[in-house]
């Protein structure tokens, strides 16, 4: 039987119990999606150049990183 994991309080762990509440529900998704990204935006902020071109990214990529999780910014210049 599959099972799916979902982490507690990621968008995708919260469903709406009766279909009146689906509103809410994608709008406490998309409030902790913002809430994730400027995290994420913040913490590469803090880091020097140094450290982010160890990571591979540029201060000017910051807010693309933290916009496109999922996206891998060097996939376009080295292809897996």
């Amino acid at each position: 039987m599959d099972t799916p994991y979902n982490v507690a309080g990621s968008p995708q762990a919260i469903a709406p119990a009766h279909p009146r509440f689906a509103i809410v529900s994608r709008c406490w998704a998309a409030l902790l999606d913002w809430q994730l990204r400027a995290v994420l935006r913040d913490r590469l902020c803090d880091l020097n150049d140094r450290e982010l071109r160890d990571i591979g990214i540029t201060r000017g990529e910051i807010d693309y990183v933290a916009s496109h999780r999922a996206v891998d910014p060097r996939s376009a210049v080295y292809p897996p």
